[in-house]
C-alpha cells in the first residue's frame, strides 16, 4: 500500500448546493466549507466527498466521452517523498498544478489524481 483513500473530488458550478444534495442522499455531514471547496463525510479525519467550483462548468453526459465525468481521487500519504517514486513506478505521470499539501498526477489511462499530505 502506498497511501490511503482520502477523498473523491467532484467539479461543479455550485459546491454548497451539490454538497447539500449529497449530504441528504448519503447521510453525511459538512466537514469543511470554504465556498469554492466543500467537503462532506462522517468525520473531518475520515475520507469524504469534496465539491470544487469550476468556472464555465460543462456537465458530463453519460456515456459520451466528449464530456468526461470530471472527478478525481485524493490519496493521503504520510511522506510525499517516499510515495511519489512509488506511484511513478506504477505508471503514473506528474501533471502541472499542486500546492503546499498536494501533488497532481495522471494514472496510466490519463485520469488525474492527487497525493495529499499534512
Amino acid at each position: 500500500m502506498i497511501g490511503r483513500w482520502h477523498g473523491l473530488i467532484i467539479d461543479c458550478p455550485d459546491p454548497g448546493a451539490l454538497a447539500g444534495f449529497y449530504e441528504q442522499l448519503l447521510g453525511m455531514q459538512r466537514v469543511q466549507d470554504e465556498g469554492d471547496w466543500v467537503v462532506i463525510g462522517d468525520a473531518p479525519d475520515r475520507p469524504g466527498v469534496a465539491f470544487q467550483r469550476v468556472a464555465d462548468f460543462t456537465p458530463p453526459r453519460w456515456p459520451d466521452p466528449a464530456h468526461p465525468q470530471q472527478m478525481h481521487f485524493d490519496v493521503r500519504v504520510d511522506d510525499i517523498e517516499q510515495a511519489e517514486p512509488r506511484v511513478l513506478a506504477l505508471g503514473a505521470s506528474p501533471l502541472p498544478g499542486g500546492g503546499k499539501t498536494f501533488r497532481v498526477y495522471a494514472d496510466p489511462a490519463g485520469h488525474p489524481f492527487c497525493l495529499v499530505w499534512w
